[in-house]
């Protein structure tokens, strides 16, 4: 009993050490990347605040998904905000777009989300927008679709159940653990 107890405990830590290990290290939540307008039109001025790189901290954002660019965020007096802008593209497609800022020190990585909707021209109904894109439902589009994270886990988990596999073996042929 004892020693199915370390087994168990042992692959767990394993397991949960790999997990760690292969995380991606993004920021979110109140420490996230805050977009304001959250909704723009093409040629519309956006801007970008985040408290993630701390106080009198800096970052580059990337607005690149919109085909903005690349821009600065440069620390302010609002309560240790870095805070930056961008103008939407004329030609700007309407959809969901991520914008990104990169910390300068510690290289931590913070998201947030732009809508670019056409504004209708005057007299006429709006058009009525078509989806395009994957569904936002958690962890399968926040980890995104980086082949080397998704083989650092992949590798990660096959070594977590080799080494799971060669201790039960072990335990079976009766050398211990």
């Amino acid at each position: 009993m004892r020693r199915t107890v370390r087994l168990l405990t042992g692959t767990a830590l394993a397991a949960a050490a790999a997990g760690l290990a292969a995380a991606p290290a993004y920021g979110g939540g109140a420490s996230g990347l805050d977009v304001h307008p959250s909704t723009a039109s093409p040629g519309g001025q956006v801007s970008v605040n985040t408290a993630a790189c701390g106080e009198k901290g800096s970052a580059v954002g990337d607005a690149g998904s919109v085909g903005a660019g690349t821009f600065t965020l440069a620390p302010s007096a609002h309560e240790g905000e870095a805070i930056g802008q961008f103008r939407v593209p004329a030609g700007a497609q309407p959809g969901t777009y991520e914008i990104v800022a990169t910390c300068a020190a510690g290289n931590l990585r913070v998201t947030g989300d732009l809508t670019v909707a056409m504004t209708p021209a005057a007299g006429s109904q709006a058009q009525q927008l078509q989806p395009h894109g994957s569904v936002k439902t958690g962890v399968g589009a926040a980890l995104g679709t980086d082949s080397v994270q998704t083989t650092a886990g992949v590798a990660a988990l096959a070594v977590a159940a080799a080494g799971g596999t060669w201790l039960l073996h072990r335990r079976a042929r009766g050398d211990g653990i």
